[in-house]
Formats: C-alpha cells, structure tokens, sequence
C-alpha cells in the first residue's frame, strides 16, 4: 500500500469566526458543511505536505505535515500571538419547547447558580437532563461576560477547554498551554453550560481549573462533582405534567375516562421519564386515524421494538446509519449522502419527534438505546466500505475545514474501530491518516491522540510501515505540545529510527528536530539526542552504570507478536517504577525463571559485585521472548558501606496456553534509610513485576532495582513540607521522595532502561499523575513500546493513594495485570 492509498491532504483552516466549531448564529448547527462526494468514486486520496501553515500551541510554531510528519519550532521572543478579548459571549443551545413540570426544578437550579456554582444536574437518562439544562441557558441571567453552551459528549476536557478560550477571545491557529490559559481565562466572567458532562472528578476539576472566574452548570448521568458545588439530582415529572406533555404530544387532551386512567398508569410506570412518556404518544399517533390509543402500561419496556416495527424503509435506513456510528452526532449533509433520503432535515426531525433520535448542535444522533435495540433488529450493519470511502474522500475536498473534521471526529473515530473490527485495517489507516493532520490544526489534541491510538496499531496489523512511522512521529509531536516530555523524547526518537529505515530522510530530521525541545532531563532518560541527518539511534543508549542497551526500536511494534512483558519505567523514587543497580552501589541480583511442561525457557542473570555496568547482566540470559508461559522468581539486596540494608522479593506465576489466557502478578519491596557520616541517606528499593497478554501468550517479567538518593538538605524533609513534596513511607515498605518543582513535583532515579530520568507529577490541589512508557523487556533489555502508563497519586493530609493504570496500548491484544495501587504515609 502506498502514501496515496492510505492517506488524505491537509485541509486548510478557514477559522472559526465568532463562535464554537461548527455552530452559526445563537449556536444553532450548521446546515449541510459536509455533504457527500459530488460524482465519481476515486479512491486515490493525494498527500499535501503542509496542512496550511503554522499553528501555535504553548511554546511552540508547528507546521503540519501530512506525508512526513508536523515539525516544530520554538517560539522567537516576542512572537506569542495575541488574543483579543471578546467584550461579550452569547452561544446558545437551539430553541425548544420550553419544560414541563420543572418550575421547581428550575428555581433550585437558578438558586444555586445565583450562589455562584459549580452546580450539576445528574440523573436517569430520558429524565429531561438536557432539556432542563438547555432552557436554563436560555432563561437564567448569566455572568457578566456572557453564556457558552458545549455538549461534552465522547470529548476531552482539554478539547472543551480550547473550545471556550476560541468564544471568549478572537483568536486564530492558537491553542494556549494550560498555565497561559489559566492567565487568559481569569477575570473572564461567564456561565457555561455544559451537556452530557459524564466526566470523573478529576476531568470535571480539569475543565473548570481551565476558566477559574467562570460558573459552571453541568449535566450527566452521574453524580462527580465533589467538594463545594451543588449537585441536584433530577427525577420524572409529576403526574399532572406528564398528562400535559402525552395532551402536547398528541395534539389533543386526554380523556377523563379509561385514557386518562392509562396516562395516568403510564406515568407511574415509566416514573415521569419524558422519554418515555414521548415515546408512547408517539407509538399512538403512527396509529390509523382515529384508531390511535395510548399503549399499555405493560408495553413500556417494548415501546422501541413497536416503534421500529412502525418505521418506513427510508427513516429505517437514516436510523441505521445513526446507531452504526454508535454516540457521533452527523450533519444533515452527511445523512443525505450516505442515507440517499430527501427531505433529511424533515425526516431527522420526524425521528426526534419519535424519541429515536436528538437534533445537536452538530447535526443528529440516535438515542443511546435505540443503538442496541435497532442492532438486535437488524444486525447488518451499515457498510464499512461506503462509510470509508465517503468520509476519506469528503476530507480530501479543499472545501473541507479543519473544523468541520473536529466536528466529526468521533464519527471518524466509530468509522475506524468498525474497520479494524471487520478485519479491513488499511481502512482504518486511511481514514486516521487522513484525518490527522486537519484534527491537529483545529488544536483539538485529545480527539487527535485518540485518532492516532487507533491508527498506530490499524498500521501494524495493515503491514504500513509508513504509517507506522507517521503515526508514531505524530504522537510524538502531540506528546510534546501536550507538555508529556518523557513520552515525547521516546516517541520522537523512535520515529527517526523508522523514518531512517524507509529512507525518509525529511522525516527523520523532522522528528529530530522536534527531539531537541524535549528538556534535557526527559531526553536524556530515554537515550542520546538525536541529531538532523545524524544516525540511529537506540531508545535507551547504555554507558557507564547504564542499564542493558536497547536494540533497534524499529523491534518495538513486532517484539509483542511471541509473548511480551511491559515495563513501565521511571524513576526509582517514584512509586511504581524501577531502576537497575547503579555503580556506586556494591550490588547482587540473582534472576531465575523456569518454565511448565508446556514450554522450556529458562533465563539466570547475575550482576557481579561492584558492577560498573549493569548490562552485564544480559551475560548468558535466554531469549524471554520465546516462553509461551512462565513462572518467576527474583531477589535483590543491596549494601552501602554497611550503613543500611534492603531487600525486596516478588513472585508470579502464569499460564498463557488457553483460549483466552490469564495471568497474575505480584510485588513487593522494602526499603530502609539511615546516617552516615553526618549525611542522611536513604535507599530506594522497588520491586515490579508487570505481565502483559499478547493473544494466547503470557509471560511474566520481575525487575529489581536499587537507587541511592541525593543527600543533605536538598532531599531532607521536615514537618513543615506541604502538597507530595518531602518523604514517605510506602505500603510495600519503600521509601519515596519528591521535590516540589514549577507547581507540580518531580523524582529522580534510574528508569528500568539503565538511564538516568526525572519524573514529573503534575495536576492541582491534591491529585497529581505522572506518565511514562511501557517497554517490552522479555530480553532483557527495553526492546519495543508496547504503550503507556499512568501513576496517579491522591493526597489525604499526610497519606496518599498510588494508583498505576496502564492508558495505552501500541500493539493488539496487551493488558497489564500488575497495575494497581499503593498507599504512602508521609515521614515526620
């Protein structure tokens, strides 16, 4: 498969004059801003280089590349663009019948509003949520800036972000770091409502840190907000609303005799959901004229069933469009091509009528059941192919806006996954790679990094080794923009590896260009620097006390094809994390693993004493990769000038020959500090054992590793220290320490890789998390990326919980099962 097979041009941006991405006057969606292809089928999609000039996000000019990879610049002094503040926001939800039955609801909301919020609606879902929500945008006095209305659904709080920094400001190809918006976004009095807000805690305090002077009224299925704010919790409608909305839905009063006695059953046993309540006038009204009753209590539950069976062919084929793309909202214009209906706006809102479907700010929707319902009745989904060809060819019209793309990413994202699912992966290839460079333009960086973690592994599986390397540059150029370094420097310097190997000599200087603003630190953690037209370069370089050396990273993405164990390294001070055995430190480590009757692998590593180079370890270690399934065994100790000893131990065991395969994991470490010398020094003993499933095969990796901190005042903690900085006691017996830095912390050690590394936590409050790669170290060095790991830590006064997550995965089939948690106590 070649560039022109699998790829789409760089729209150009034409900006987003005065409001949200995709919304006209009052917020109102646009009409018909992505219609299908106007004759002819040609499947060739051409690759633009740059994707319409410069964007800037934080620090940094990027200028996106379609065929070879985006490239970055630092800003020179002086160059920040300048956004002018809006002296006013009004972006509106659509108008709409205003709710029955919720004065009281609406007073309690206006109430707390009034107090100054945050304040969020949660309930059932078809309870009025966003009904209720959109009539209050409408209605109650906003701040003195203005009102902004966005429907989170299936988006990030970043994205959200940006979203309403672009409506308060005039701005153009500018996505602010978090800190500058921060800056930009206080003082800006607003209330912003925000529809189908399912987000954690953590992602609600994300997007509301982002405007701190702004009031925010939210709605979701589930209570998340903690902490100051209200939460009102919203039921059904009362009895007398419900008959008034079943009277407005019919067109005519209920009766007082046996109808009036089922409206009144309906409402009780659909408990005033007006969902529901819909649903029924409307299975009444597609009754014969003058035939029409009210169902049957007892026909609640099969209300949708009964309205499916009512539906013509042409409104049946628009509804299986919907609920193929699963949760994405489509514009009429899209409708239009892939349904082949007439009259879409008209027939969209007979389905809205219906309770089938709901009218967005960007188009339509099926409702969230009507998906599984319509799919039991007809499980023939709409044709991957047709929907491939129409969006890769719709992205590739120079009419086609970076926007608009945003707009319709989750579509795109749903058109992929049915790809890959139905065993097409150059499909999905195709349709992310094209898409890319126009959703790193809009700056919506986390529909972007999503796109990319679907493209990554659809390239391998499709055997596109360039867009193995672009998607792998790509994320690189994300991971950078996005301030995750660690992630940044792995990324980029493996994407020169694979640009080099293609011949792609652009490619690679790109990529090393964009390596050398990685801060030092964080580069140097994960190998040399690389350098324009400069050679390959490892993943992780060893030298002195450095770990094993990483062979070729352009391994990383095939290594996990026989059996793989992931590691996630960082720093030995870091909970969760684990380093090798540093120089100064008079060190033994014994591992052996021996394998069941069902396979013969067996791996001894010995670090002789005073070791000046831990890759001597590798001497006489068996190929790991090999074992189809696996038991081991590790011990460490360490000594230093008799001044302490420590000791961590752990054990797994797994069996990886069934038909899905299954593995377990343990860890466990301790740790002890004592004075020498008048200086205080403490040993940082880590003990991780990860196992990853690769398919059928599961295999199991123990590292141990031993650091020594820095000592005197720069590491000493005292009872004064506040926030995770000083240090603690861990529940696995380890100490930990952390310095504050530039408002978040940071840990320093030796990562998994033999390499010096300084992990960075960041966040606000009392949550802060750190990221960093997942290596496949069956061999016994990092081989291969296999994903990628968060350590999210949750302060309590002097304790904390640790809780390590694996987030991403590069290859098919990889899952963590030693991710989990640990508990610090703070040291007095």
């Amino acid at each position: 498969m070649t560039d022109r097979d699998t790829s789409g041009p760089a729209p150009a941006d034409e900006g987003r004059p005065g409001g949200l991405p995709g919304a006209g006057p009052e917020g109102q969606p646009e009409r018909r801003p992505g219609r299908g292809p106007e004759g002819g089928s040609e499947r060739r999609i051409d690759i633009a280089g740059d994707a319409g000039g410069p964007v800037v996000a934080g620090d940094h000019n990027v200028v996106i590349d379609a065929q070879h990879g985006s490239t970055v610049t630092l800003l020179m002094e002086g160059r920040r663009p300048r956004p002018v503040r809006r002296d006013r926001v009004a972006l509106l939800p659509r108008r709409q019948h205003a709710p029955l039955g919720r004065d009281t609801d609406l007073a309690r909301l206006a109430t707390a509003v009034r107090d100054g919020g945050p304040v969020q609606l949660w309930g059932a879902p078809g309870v009025g949520k966003s009904t209720l929500l959109r009539h209050a945008a409408r209605t109650l006095t906003p701040e003195r800036d203005g009102v902004l209305f966005l429907d989170a659904a299936r988006r990030e709080p970043e994205d959200l972000a940006q979203d309403m920094f672009e409506a308060c400001y005039e701005t153009r190809g500018y996505a602010p770091s978090s800190p500058e918006l921060r800056r930009l976004m206080t003082g800006v009095r607003v209330t912003v409502y925000v529809d189908n807000a399912d987000f954690s805690p953590e992602g609600l305090r994300t997007l509301m840190d982002a405007a701190p002077d702004a009031t925010f009224v939210v709605a979701g299925r589930d209570r998340s907000l903690l902490g100051d704010g209200t939460a009102l919790r919203l039921d059904g409608i009362g009895r007398a609303p419900a008959l008034d909305l079943l009277a407005r839905e019919l067109g005519r009063p209920v009766g007082a005799g046996a109808e009036g006695a089922t409206a009144g059953d309906l409402w009780e046993t659909s408990s005033g959901r007006p969902l529901l309540l819909l649903r029924a006038a409307a299975l009444t009204r597609l009754e014969p004229a003058g035939t029409g009753v009210l169902p049957r209590p007892a026909e609640v539950g099969d209300l949708l069933p009964l309205l499916l069976g009512r539906l013509d062919a042409e409104p049946l084929r628009v509804l299986r469009l919907l609920t193929t793309l699963d949760d994405a909202d489509l514009d009429v214009g899209h409708i239009e091509a892939l349904g082949g209906a007439r009259d879409t706006d008209v027939l969209c809102g007979r389905l809205v009528d219906l309770g089938l479907a709901e009218q967005t700010q960007r188009g339509y929707r099926a409702v969230a059941d009507v998906v599984p319902a319509l799919r039991e009745r007809d499980p023939e989904p709409f044709s991957v192919e047709v929907l491939c060809e129409h969006f890769a060819t719709w992205i590739a019209r120079p009419a086609t806006t970076a926007a608009q793309v945003e707009q319709h990413a989750r579509a795109l994202e749903v058109v992929a996954e049915l790809a890959e699912r139905d065993g097409r992966p150059e499909l999905a290839v195709r349709i992310v790679r094209a898409a890319s460079p126009a959703l790193a333009r809009s700056l919506r960086f986390g529909v972007w990094g999503r796109l990319l973690d679907l493209g990554l592994p659809a390239a391998q599986l499709a055997g596109d080794r360039r867009a193995v390397a672009y998607f792998t540059h790509e994320q690189g150029i994300r991971s950078l923009l996005t301030g995750r370094r660690v992630m940044a420097a792995v990324l980029l310097t493996e994407a020169a590896v694979l640009w080099r190997q293609l011949g792609d000599v652009h490619g690679a200087n790109a990529a090393a260009g964009a390596h050398q603003y990685v801060p030092s630190h964080a580069a140097n953690a994960q190998g040399t620097l690389l350098q324009p037209d400069g050679g390959a370069s490892h993943l992780a370089s060893s030298g002195p006390s450095a770990g094993p050396s990483a062979p070729d990273p352009s391994t990383a993405h095939a290594a996990g094809a026989h059996g793989t164990a992931a590691h996630a390294p960082a720093t030995a001070t870091d909970p969760g994390t684990t380093a090798h055995t540093t120089a100064a430190q008079h060190t033994t480590a014994t591992t052996h693993t021996t394998a069941t009757s069902h396979t013969a692998a067996t791996t001894h590593t010995a670090a002789t004493p005073h070791a000046a180079n831990a890759g001597a370890a590798k001497a006489g270690a068996a190929k790991a990769g090999a074992a189809k399934a696996g038991a081991a065994k590790a011990g460490a100790a360490a000594h230093s000038a008799g001044a302490a000893h420590a000791g961590a131990s752990a054990a797994t065991g797994a069996a990886g020959t069934g038909a899905a395969g299954a593995g377990a994991a343990g860890a466990g470490a301790a740790g002890a500090g004592a004075s020498m010398a008048g200086a205080s020094v403490v040993l940082k003993v880590v003990a991780v054992i990860v196992a990853v499933v690769v398919g059928r095969v599961v295999v199991s990796q123990a590292v141990h590793s031993f650091a020594e901190s820095r000592s005197g005042s720069s590491s000493s903690s005292s009872s004064s220290d506040t926030g995770l900085a000083g240090r603690w006691t861990g529940s696995d017996g380890a100490t930990y320490e952390f310095d504050a830095s530039g408002g978040g912390y940071v840990s320093r050690g030796r990562d998994a890789c033999g390499q010096d590394a300084s992990t960075e936590f960041t966040g606000s409050g009392d949550t802060y998390s750190a990221e960093r790669p997942i290596y496949d170290t069956t061999s016994g060095s990092c081989t291969g990326l296999l994903g990628e790991a968060t350590t999210t830590i949750t302060l309590s006064g002097d304790s904390a919980k640790v809780t390590t997550t694996m987030t991403k995965s590069y290859q098919q089939g990889v899952q963590c099962f030693s991710c989990g948690t640990l508990y610090l106590t703070r040291q007095q």
